[in-house]
């Protein structure tokens, strides 16, 4: 489904990205785990195509991202680190816009708005402008404006940053939710973000792929003994 070969980035002389390869299969809930800086947010741009790499490729569904990037977008959903909303639109209006940018066919527009309304649970709220909205919902129509056009993939950047206790419990339930037949894609420096939600993790340090595996694996160690993502991931990050 998603497959990454040698990527580098650079910006200016800063090296972001240094060779990573991965591939990711259809379907897996993946965990992206670094500390700020560690080049997860630049990952995540050159695999949607709003950066491109300074060599290297993106394989998605068998085309390079570069040579098809308006066809591949229409495959993902992206929430980036800020959501890009427009706070002087209501909820409903801002989605609605979001479904005509990506093209969902105009008869399906205002069901596919309602469904994705009702599943990140901004009905009550969508008649209200964007801007008076707290934090957390603003969170969530991020995610809804991800969906709207039914993604194959969904990308999520950060998706509870910022976000009181409470907040982060509901988007995470939210995205658990979304999982269901959609390759997942989430970037983040929340350990428990990553053990509630990924299946598979691979650890970002210094624009490297340091570890990649399934959650339940990283956490055993050669022993056999269990160990705690912290422990895996400062030991690692040394």
């Amino acid at each position: 489904m998603i497959r990454t070969e040698k990527l580098t980035k650079y910006f200016g002389s800063t090296q972001a990205l240094k060779g990573v390869s991965f591939e990711i299969q259809k379907g897996e809930i993946v965990g992206f785990l670094g500390r700020n800086g560690a080049g997860k947010t630049t990952l995540m741009r050159v695999l949607t195509s709003y950066l491109p790499a300074s060599s290297g490729h993106v394989i998605i569904d068998g085309k390079d991202v570069l040579k098809h990037s308006l066809a591949i977008r229409q495959k993902i959903g992206y929430l980036p680190e800020t959501p890009p909303l427009y706070s002087n639109m209501t909820v409903r209006e801002y989605v609605r816009f979001a479904a005509q940018l990506k093209d969902v066919p105009a008869k399906k527009i205002s069901a596919q708005v309602e469904k994705v309304l009702d599943q990140c649970y901004l009905r009550n709220v969508a008649h209200r402008t964007i801007s008076i909205l707290s934090k957390g919902y603003q969170q969530r129509v991020g995610i809804a404006q991800a969906i709207v056009n039914d993604p194959e993939i969904l990308i999520l950047d950060e998706p509870t940053n910022g976000l009181d206790p409470v907040q982060i419990q509901r988007v995470r339930e939210l995205i658990r939710n979304l999982e269901e037949e959609r390759t997942v894609i989430i970037s983040t420096h929340i350990l428990s973000e990553i053990e509630q939600i990924a299946e598979r993790v691979l650890i970002i340090k210094d624009g490297m792929i340091v570890a990649d595996d399934t959650l339940s694996n990283l956490l055993c160690d050669e022993q056999g003994w269990q160990q705690s993502l912290e422990d895996v991931f400062l030991r690692l990050n040394q």
